[in-house]
């Protein structure tokens, strides 16, 4: 058999060597996808088998013999008993062909037609679809009328519709049609139908060429490559009265869509039309893969027995280890059929197929002397599968097993919160991915040595704080290249301990814009705060009272004058009276705080900004003030203010013009604007707002230019529901948030919206299991990214007299027992400290300063039930939620109660 010549996918970062030196793959190559993994021992044992604590049986008499082919033969006698068994579950992916078809066609007459969505793949199937309006300018969608919406139709915000496929009659034995039919009268405004079509199931969303689809229903919109069927003959009026009718809609005179509606009365040259969209539909198959050893003692030789379920041929690429190393080792022969050696580095065997082909299984014969059998499974030459980005790990001997090993995750007695998940890598083992491999274990490796330098004895004592600085910037910078890379594969991004060691000496601060680790924000105003117009020196009084509470950072209103009067609307951004105070206000403010150790965040708009004059369409696009720009700093598919810039980068805010920052004099403008507020007003670093409608490269840009200690961004969108109920897996939400800060490099934080709206239904509904991800971690962004998640309850937009998201009344101090004793910034916001909670909000703070909880402290969830929620922060906090009991055992820890209120406690080791 010939020797396969791809290089493992798998790292094992205490092995000597490049035997098995892993291939990561970036966006472009196929993702890796994370499969349930959970131990099901056999009944051979009374509890859980883990490594920590095996239970192996006396050996009975096992025979083996040598064939006369060299590969072993075993005879086993009936005496001979199972010594380890264990069943590994896995999810493996499979892909699906299938079609989306899109059907156009005529009804009972010529005014009444119907729009088909089909689906020909198994699923629970939603078209998410909205309509374009005569007279609409831009790309933005509208809600149908009601007469046009389907039964089971659901309304989402106020431009989408989203109704379930239903299976067709046509459905054939052996193949199922999901379809929905939309009807709709030639005579009303629409001029075109969009839509993509999600399946529920796994969240995906599948579109057309990147794009949503578009139907269009008359011949006047740009097409932008997404246009499905016939696309001649379309228009209201055919010849010249066509081109007159495009100048007609396009012009912002026209009149309303109900005019517009009554002029598109006209005859419609619609054609019908039939399309068919190849779909490819990834799922989880269930499997599963046995290993079982059984022990000779008169022959000093275990028999490994390994059978799966899984399809088609399996390749066992395998070693042993004969000692607490971890090293693969090639074993001595006999070995099984259809064995072949790998770069002298590994063994790979073929399992056997079973009779009915259902599965295949392989035996091994091995030395007494192994400590253990070590494996991986590959399925084809892009297809592997391991155990939580781990060997598979078969102990051989009773023996202890070390706490940092390719198998860790089979224990489940080590107190750490262990991946509930095998790791499937789906990829071409090419040169190419071998370069990239190489390429980022360049910069772990680098990232090591500059750890180390700066961890060491000496460094400390000889390099000022300065230098230790700049290697610190390095070490940030460099993971977040190291993310950028991986952020295709793998969601979570996973910071060093060594990085958190060395965080925990403030006010050393790592890179620009992410403090030093120990911030704790307070948000400096609510919605009614613009009221008094003297909130600056309201503020002022209240500033020992605040650095006493603990508060390290305040996060200041807008200091910009603006159409609304909470500051959120800005015109001329270098005009800082606003109805806050006054420019001299704000900066006796800065100094006031300043004296007492609080650094300041501002509060910048920089997504959109309100004109001040009128373009000669009558049309709010041209700015004045310092910053005079015209029509060429909007961007141009903001649909209501006619801007030539280029598309935005982002989502549009449609109450003002969305600023166009890919015009290189809008950034210039912008980045000598926020340096003139650093030197002039004295403030430390941003909260900017709505970030959702611009890139994050350019906050990038922004933030290394102005170098601010600490910013935060406000990227805001909805939470997962499913019919009205939170799903309890918001990976995607939280992915979303992750994506935005790795757009700016990890320059900046962002507000964890994740997790406030998790806590909403945990403690609102009395469903504490949601505060544990699928993984045992937290499931908002501090559980994947804890430096760069800003974690609150409530601000200005969600509580205050806005209330758009108020939370769970009664819960609030619940909600702060959680955010601040875990990781992440914490932000409290002011109507809850200057309130009732003021007395325990302060204790709370106080045992987060005392017990030197940080952004990177680490958390072990000890409970998530129905009505409890308890966790360990740093081995030296304990806390928990909810009406459930918990209290910590003290064992080798002496644990004293810190604070106590309705439904929460926190205790502190001694």
């Amino acid at each position: 058999m010939s020797i396969a010549v791809s290089r493992p996918l798998f790292r094992h970062p205490h092995r000597q060597g490049g035997a098995h030196r892993p291939t990561y793959l970036n966006s472009s190559m196929a993702r890796p996808f994370y499969l349930n993994y959970t131990q099901s021992p056999r009944p051979i044992f009374n509890d859980a088998c883990s490594l920590s604590s095996r239970h192996f049986k006396p050996a009975k008499a096992l025979s083996l013999r040598a064939s006369s082919i060299d590969t072993a033969v075993v005879e086993t006698s009936e005496s001979s008993d199972v010594v380890f068994s264990e069943t590994f579950q896995l999810k493996r992916s499979e892909k699906v062909d299938g079609k989306i078809t899109i059907r156009l066609e005529s009804g009972n007459n010529d005014d009444n037609w119907q729009l088909t969505v089909g689906c020909c793949l198994p699923g629970k199937w939603i078209l998410h679809w909205g309509v374009n309006y005569l007279g609409d300018v831009g790309s933005e969608w509208d809600q149908p009328p009601p007469d046009m919406r389907p039964p089971g139709s659901i309304t989402i915000k106020d431009y989408a519709i989203e109704t379930p496929l239903e299976k067709s009659l046509a459905s054939s034995e052996g193949e199922s049609i999901y379809e929905v039919k939309i009807d709709f009268n030639t005579n009303s405004a629409i001029a075109a139908i969009n839509f993509v079509l999600k399946d529920e199931e796994t969240g995906s969303w599948y579109q057309h060429r990147g794009r949503d689809f578009k139907v269009l229903l008359i011949d006047c919109l740009q097409d932008e490559g997404n246009i499905v069927g016939a696309k001649k003959g379309l228009g209201i009026w055919p010849g010249p009265l066509g081109q007159i009718s495009n100048i007609l809609l396009k012009s912002e005179a026209a009149n309303s869509k109900e005019d517009i509606g009554e002029r598109s009365s006209q005859k419609r040259g619609l054609q019908g039309f039939y399309e068919e969209q190849a779909v490819v539909k990834e799922t989880l198959v269930d499997n599963s893969v046995s290993v079982s050893v059984r022990h000779c003692l008169e022959t000093a030789k275990n028999l490994l027995n390994i059978e799966t379920d899984l399809p088609g041929d399996v390749i066992v690429h395998w070693g042993i280890c004969k000692d607490e190393g971890k090293t693969w080792e090639i074993p001595s022969e006999p070995y099984p059929p259809e064995t072949s050696m790998f770069k002298d580095k590994a063994l790979r065997t073929r399992l056997q197929r079973k009779n009915g082909g259902h599965g295949s299984s392989g035996s091994f014969i091995l030395d007494e002397g192994s400590v253990a059998f070590v494996f991986v499974l590959k399925l084809n030459e892009n297809t592997w599968l391991n155990c939580h980005g781990n060997d598979f790990y078969i102990p051989l001997s009773n023996i202890s097993v070390p706490a940092i090993q390719s198998g860790q995750t089979h224990s489940e007695d080590e107190g750490q919160n262990n991946e509930s998940s095998s790791l499937l890598i789906s990829g071409n083992a090419s040169e190419e991915n071998q370069e990239v491999s190489a390429y980022t274990d360049e910069i772990i490796d680098e990232i090591r040595n500059l750890v180390t330098d700066i961890s060491s004895e000496k460094s400390r004592k000889t390099k000022n704080t300065k230098a230790r600085e700049s290697i610190l910037q390095e070490i940030e910078k460099l993971a977040a290249e190291a993310y950028s890379i991986f952020r295709s594969s793998i969601p979570t991004f996973i910071e060093t301990d060594l990085i958190k060691e060395v965080a925990l000496e403030p006010p050393v601060k790592i890179t620009s814009g992410t403090g030093s680790g120990f911030e704790i924000l307070c948000q400096g105003f609510n919605w009614e705060s613009h009221k008094s117009g003297k909130w600056y020196i309201d503020l002022r009084e209240k500033a020992s009272k605040l650095a006493s509470l603990g508060f390290t950072v305040i996060w200041l209103p807008p200091p910009t004058d603006s159409v609304s009067p909470e500051g959120y609307m800005p015109t001329d951004l270098y005009n800082l009276n606003s109805r806050y105070g006054n420019i001299d206000e704000l900066k006796i403010l800065v100094k006031e705080l300043h004296k007492v150790g609080i650094r300041i965040l501002g509060d910048v708009v920089l997504n959109h900004r309100c004109a001040q004059y009128k373009n000669q369409n009558g049309i709010w696009n041209i700015f004045g003030g310092r910053l005079n720009w015209d029509d060429r700093a909007v961007v141009a598919d903001d649909p209501h203010f006619q801007g030539r810039g280029n598309k935005s980068s982002g989502d549009n805010f449609h109450a003002a013009p969305n600023i166009d920052h890919s015009q290189e004099f809008v950034r210039k403008d912008i980045k000598e604007w926020l340096h003139w507020l650093r030197e002039e007003i004295g403030y430390d670093g941003w909260r900017l707002d709505f970030v959702r409608g611009f890139w994050g490269g350019y906050v990038k840009d922004y933030l290394e230019a102005t170098e601010p200690y600490f910013a935060v961004g406000e990227y805001w969108d909805s939470l997962s529901y499913t019919y009205g109920e939170m799903d309890h897996n918001q990976d995607a939400h939280r992915q979303r948030i992750i994506d935005w800060i790795n757009a700016t490099n990890g320059t900046a934080g962002a507000f964890d919206v994740t997790t406030k709206g998790i806590l909403h239904s945990a403690l609102g509904r009395c469903e504490y299991w949601r505060l544990s991800d699928g993984k045992g971690k937290p499931p908002g962004v501090v559980g994947w990214w804890p430096s760069r998640a800003v974690t609150f309850i409530e601000n200005h937009d969600t509580g205050s007299t806005q209330g758009h998201w108020r939370f769970p009344g009664g819960k609030e101090i619940q909600g702060y027992a959680y955010i601040l004793t875990h990781p992440g910034t914490p932000s409290v916001f002011y109507d809850h400290i200057f309130s009732e909670y003021q007395s325990e909000i302060s204790t709370l703070l106080s045992i987060r300063t005392r017990n030197k909880i940080n952004c990177r402290s680490t958390v072990k969830i000890v409970k998530a039930e129905r009505d409890v929620y308890a966790a360990m922060i740093d081995e030296k906090v304990a806390m928990k939620i909810g009406p459930g009991h918990y209290e910590p055992s003290n064992g080798s820890r002496n644990w004293s109660l810190a604070a106590e209120g309705r439904d929460y406690k926190v205790w502190e080791t001694s």
